[in-house]
């Protein structure tokens, strides 16, 4: 069986991990896929100094993903209009875990993915396990 990374002549692209995000968004079993509206995927470098001050976290490599939005368990129907969610993937911090775990590109791009759905809806990392599981 051949290397997974040796199909990739160069690293992959936001483009590449944007497909990868795409095929896993799309595996998402439908009880909770129905209830994702209005969240878009957006493929980064790296994330920001400001991001990483506000989490509290000193090194950009430490961040594989973020979810922005209100939770749904945090949600009113007397909420004002808001932004739309959106879940940030980053590329470098991506392929370094990539090339450090050697897991499948695929199911690391899922996986931090639906850790960030997760937050979407308040989900603990119990609920996470078992949304992972449930996606093998």
């Amino acid at each position: 069986m051949s290397d997974p990374k040796s199909r990739f002549g160069t690293p992959p692209s936001a483009e590449d991990i944007a497909g990868l995000a795409e095929r896993a968004f799309a595996a998402i079993p439908a009880r909770l896929a129905r209830h994702i509206e209005n969240c878009g995927i957006s493929v980064e470098e790296m994330p920001d100094d400001e991001t990483l001050r506000d989490l509290g976290i000193e090194s950009p490599w430490d961040l594989t993903g973020l979810y922005t939005g209100i939770p749904l368990t945090q949600r009113s129907v007397e909420d004002i209009a808001r932004q739309p969610d959106l879940i940030f993937l980053y590329r470098q911090p991506i392929l370094l875990e990539w090339v450090e775990t050697d897991e499948d590109l695929y199911r690391l791009v899922r996986n931090v993915l639906v850790h960030e759905i997760a937050h979407h809806f308040g989900f603990s990392d119990d609920d996470i396990a078992a949304l992972e599981a449930e996606m093998e």
